[in-house]
């Protein structure tokens, strides 16, 4: 399944925790747009993010230095942050792995919906 946003029509967001994180979207809406909200907050992150820079951030798969092996798991909601953070439209699908490198660090992250590649990825 394919979630997507435009950046310039942005969806108003359930209130409550259950409408925002359990719908059909798995809270990647909120994720994206709290991005678009970071970006404004930080807008040193949004630079770094728009040459292509994996930064630190709340969700697995931001890369602060190399790493042996040079790659790492990531999670989906990392991807849709990372979207909003670079002002481009929400654009994740949950049946779909995507694998991005960081511009900085030339750490290749393969972001994932699956639960159980993120756990086994701790375990490393």
């Amino acid at each position: 399944m394919k979630i997507e946003c435009k950046i310039s029509e942005p969806p108003t967001q359930g209130e409550s925790f259950v409408e925002r994180w359990n719908g059909p979207d798995r809270g990647l809406i909120c994720c994206w747009l709290r991005g678009i909200a970071k970006a404004k907050e930080a807008p040193e992150l949004a630079i770094k993010a728009k040459r292509d820079e994996l930064p630190a951030l709340a969700w697995k798969g931001g890369v602060d230095k190399e790493i042996k092996g040079k790659s790492k798991v990531g999670s989906i909601n990392y991807l849709a942050t990372w979207q909003g953070l670079r002002g481009e439209d929400l654009c994740v699908d949950l049946d779909r792995e995507v694998e991005l490198t960081c511009s900085r660090t030339g750490v290749t992250v393969l972001f994932s919906a699956s639960s159980q590649l993120l756990l086994a990825s701790e375990e490393v």
